[in-house]
């Protein structure tokens, strides 16, 4: 008789721990499913349980203070950088007004009566102040992109908007004496891309490759949506060529740059789902973007 107790008694208890096993099982999956909607969406809802041991409950209450806690510091973090967006396109806009009467005033004095010291200053001042310019419009345009989230995708044929972005610098190009060579496939190579946005990246690009060159320039696409601009720049390091996409990131022989023009070519490219980078090897630096997924026209 006793044997029999005994394996009802071991029945009941086996019962009751499945149960208790399977009350916090589906707690659990309660639990791991309400959490990853509450992480992707923008929401205050918390993680509410229908069943599940009391244990249970009390990791899922101390999962919703966390999730208060963690939207908090996000709606802050947001406030904050669009505070300070905000403050640095102001900033810059308020700079243009005294930095266009400034010079202005500098053209009015060119045309004056110096010295040969007055004239040294003069010419200081004047290149200080074109440097400033030049820094306050990057970032103003930098503010602006980052604050803008629109990306107005459509069938692009990168070949014609790269050629146009030679076009629109060749001018700088032959200046320098510099005679690109450029690659580029018989057929189109067609993404869906913003142009307006393309274009800039290429511009980027290319005005860095002016400050770097030695005097050489290649550019090519290939028919899976690289383009690389390559040119020889014997003055930079590989240290240097991976912090050039760093912001406000210069090195001695682009002291006249603002250091944004990669930065904004780089933010740009993974807005609309590409990939750049710069490798420097044997004096040559490279400088990649890659827009693999294709597009039918």
């Amino acid at each position: 008789m006793l044997p029999w107790i005994l394996c009802g008694v071991l029945l009941i208890v086996l019962v009751i721990v499945i149960g208790r096993y399977r009350g916090l099982c589906q707690g659990l999956d309660e639990i791991a499913a309400q959490l990853g909607q509450r992480l992707t969406s923008d929401t205050n809802n918390v993680i509410c349980l229908t069943r599940g041991h009391a244990r249970t409950r009390r990791f899922a209450a101390q999962i919703n203070r966390e999730l208060l806690f963690l939207r908090k510091q996000r709606l802050e973090y947001v406030s904050g950088d669009r505070e300070l967006k905000e403050a640095v396109t102001a900033v810059s806009h308020d700079l243009r007004t005294p930095l266009t009467a400034i010079s202005g005033y500098l053209e009015l004095l060119e045309n004056e009566e110096q010295s040969d010291a007055a004239r040294r200053y003069w010419t200081q001042i004047a290149g200080r102040t074109e440097e400033m310019k030049n820094l306050t419009e990057e970032l103003f345009r930098y503010s602006v992109l980052v604050s803008s989230e629109s990306v107005k995708p459509e069938a692009v044929v990168v070949n014609k908007v790269l050629e146009e972005s030679l076009l629109g610098c060749m001018g700088a190009m032959t200046a320098r004496g510099m005679q690109p060579v450029i690659e580029m496939p018989a057929l189109p190579v067609i993404r869906r891309l913003d142009p307006r946005l393309l274009g800039r990246i290429f511009d980027n690009i290319l005005s860095n490759a002016l400050k770097y060159s030695d005097g050489d320039l290649t550019v090519s696409l290939s028919e899976d949506g690289v383009v690389e601009f390559t040119n020889q720049a014997k003055t930079l390091t590989p240290v240097m060529a991976e912090r050039l996409f760093d912001r406000f990131y210069t090195v001695e022989t682009a002291r006249h740059s603002t250091g944004l023009g990669l930065s904004i070519a780089q933010l740009l490219t993974e807005r609309m789902g590409g990939r750049i980078g710069a490798d420097y090897r044997d004096g040559r630096l490279t400088v990649t973007v890659m827009f693999h997924e294709k597009c039918e026209k």
